[in-house]
């Protein structure tokens, strides 16, 4: 099934009868192969492979930018969750530089002390 890059910004994006069903995309329905153009990558991004000394972001180029009840997000696997995009974010038409943009919140987000793997590691760490 082939469709626009932004059919999921131009229509409900509740293809499948299980997202009519929940109310929301699911977002491992999005193509994972097209490979993310490094020409796209946010500042932040780019210093953070430089620091950590990757080449490409192939661990996150399964990371798209979402929707949950209207609202641009990010799902986080970690908590098994959507992460909302904050109102004051302007998202670019693009939907490769929108999801730069996800990526970067996301990877902001989990090195957060807002990050719920951060409390659960407070509670539950034995040293």
């Amino acid at each position: 099934m082939s469709q626009d890059v932004d059919h999921y910004l131009t229509t409900d994006g509740l293809d499948s009868d299980r997202e009519k069903e929940i109310g929301q995309t699911i977002g491992y329905r999005y193509d994972v192969n097209l490979v993310p153009d490094m020409d796209r990558c946010t500042p932040y991004l780019k210093e953070y492979m430089e620091k950590m000394n990757w080449k490409d972001l192939n661990w996150l180029e399964d990371i798209h930018m979402g929707y949950e009840e209207e609202n641009a997000a990010v799902f986080d696997r970690n908590i098994n969750g959507w992460v909302t995009i904050p109102d004051t974010i302007k998202l670019p038409d693009n939907q490769q530089d929108r999801d730069m943009i996800a990526r970067e919140l996301l990877l902001k987000f989990q090195m957060s002390e807002n990050h719920p793997m951060v409390q659960l590691r407070e509670a539950y760490a034995k040293f």
